[in-house]
């Protein structure tokens, strides 16, 4: 049995049969106490069994890391710190770990060294709640869009197109980097390529979605995404999961309506799911900030931010009113900004993102009509030949979470915005054809799931919110 089935279950006076990781152990005279974890819980199951039914080997073999299968009745426990134990019966070593050399000792570890047993980060107790919370988080997204009638799309992973435009990807390739084939003319012979073009990492499913969504009408992608950024910050990675839906007829509005119910909805999932381990991350968090300088605290706990989500309608402010919102204020005037606001078309930077909804609205926020000079081609043009019809969600200790738009879908004014900004069209004649042949209004944003677990769970870093994660110059694992 799992031991959180064990731990939740009302019954005791029962034979079971555990099976898990040793987190500690302690002897007395009479008694050997073992603290076993499956993973399934934060919780650990306490063992207890009597040295004289053991063989010294065995306890010996019994040390923090060693995968133990126990076999034994769960009764009532009459020690504090848990309601149930395993009075053990039978207890097998299945892989016993050196205790010199095991990294994981029961004592505080910091984030840095644990990145560097990313191998074995799970079996640690924060590592364990994150995990069970991204786990809960993706199940929670798919829910809500399964709910609402959206099919889930399979975008490629290898593509040949850049939907960003940025051109910070990472090229694909079955080339002998040894001996390149060339052209005459010393060009490289993309004709021996695999694809037989050049190709890449995919750094979006969005224009895939699109021409989905304009045959069934809501679709959502849910993939890995990948950007060849040379940025070592707390908030990047170069391969992470983006949550993208494109819906046909809608608006930039319904776009807005559906990123907050969702956010919301995940949110509340979250609070409701994983209250364990939301409890001790928020615990954790609070014994970090304790060492932290008054002024960088947070001000509102790590379940508190959780609530403030649900609870609040979000504010909707175009650019324009976040900018002299932003020029006007305090921090601005007095220069604590590190980016200071002077003059519209700005891209606003988290500071600013951050003093919006934790200091001037005190809610979330979703900022709209952005410059069009600061935005994507694919974004819808407004009347007004300055904005777009873009959107970013913004949260408490974070800043945006979730960026989208309403997708340009006039033909002359998409290839207009191309031209102006040297987008290739004749790579992207297939989408260009999809205003062509019954163009409709559509829209869509994209979630950085990464990001949205690092809110849930209020750690600091990216790179602490995935198993594995790619950063410059890290592909260890």
């Amino acid at each position: 049995m799992k031991i959180k089935k064990i731990l939740d279950s009302a019954e005791t006076g029962s034979d079971v049969l555990v099976k898990g990781w040793v987190r500690t152990k302690r002897e007395s005279k009479n008694a050997v106490f073992i603290a076993l974890n499956d993973g399934s819980t934060l919780t650990n199951l306490q063992i207890v069994a009597s040295p004289e039914s053991f063989s010294e080997k065995i306890i010996q073999q019994v040390t923090t890391g060693a995968s133990l299968k126990v076999e034994g009745q769960l009764t009532e426990s009459p020690g504090s710190g848990q309601v149930k134990e395993v009075a053990a019966r039978k207890i097998e070593i299945l892989g016993p770990a050196d205790p010199e050399k095991y990294p994981l000792q029961p004592k505080r570890h910091s984030l840095e060294f644990l990145r560097e047993i990313a191998h074995l980060r799970p079996r640690t107790n924060t590592f364990g709640a994150i995990f069970r919370v991204r786990h809960a988080m993706a199940f929670a997204i798919h829910k809500f869009f399964h709910e609402k009638g959206f099919l889930y799309l399979n975008s490629p992973i290898i593509t040949g197109s850049d939907a960003e435009g940025a051109g910070e990807i990472f090229r694909v390739t079955t080339l002998d980097l040894n001996n390149v084939p060339k052209r005459e003319d010393g060009e490289i012979d993309l004709s021996m390529e695999f694809f037989e073009k050049e190709t890449n990492l995919t750094v979006s499913g969005q224009l895939e979605g699109e021409l989905a969504a304009l045959a069934v009408s809501e679709i959502y992608t849910f993939g890995p995404t990948f950007r060849a950024e040379n940025s070592n910050t707390t908030r990047h990675l170069a391969e992470f999961w983006m949550i993208e839906p494109e819906m046909a007829f809608y608006d930039n509005q319904d776009n807005m309506d559906l990123a907050e119910e969702m956010l919301k909805y995940i949110v509340g999932y979250a609070l409701e799911h994983c209250p364990e381990d939301l409890k001790f991350l928020n615990d954790r968090e609070q014994q970090e900030e304790k060492s932290k300088p008054q002024n960088e605290r947070n001000e509102l706990t790590l379940l508190d931010r959780l609530q403030f989500v649900i609870d609040h309608d979000f504010e909707r402010i175009t650019y324009t009113e976040a900018i002299d919102i932003l020029r006007n204020s305090k921090p601005n005037k007095k220069k604590k900004f590190q980016f200071l606001i002077d003059k519209w078309g700005a891209d606003l930077q988290s500071e600013h993102e951050r003093y919006l909804v934790e200091k001037y609205f005190k809610k979330p926020v979703i900022i709209y009509d952005y410059p069009k000079e600061i935005k994507a081609f694919y974004m819808r043009q407004n009347d007004d030949n300055k904005t777009v019809a873009a959107m970013d969600v913004l949260f408490p200790g974070i800043g945006e979470i979730v960026g989208g738009s309403q997708r340009e879908e006039r033909l002359d004014k998409l290839t207009g915005r191309m031209e102006e900004m040297n987008i290739p069209k004749d790579d992207l004649w297939w989408y260009l054809e999809t205003r062509k042949y019954g163009t409709v209004e559509h829209s869509g944003y994209g979630l950085g799931f990464e990001r949205m677990i690092q809110f849930v769970t209020g750690m600091g870093n990216i790179r602490d919110v995935i198993p594995f994660p790619r950063t410059p110059g890290n592909c260890e694992f």
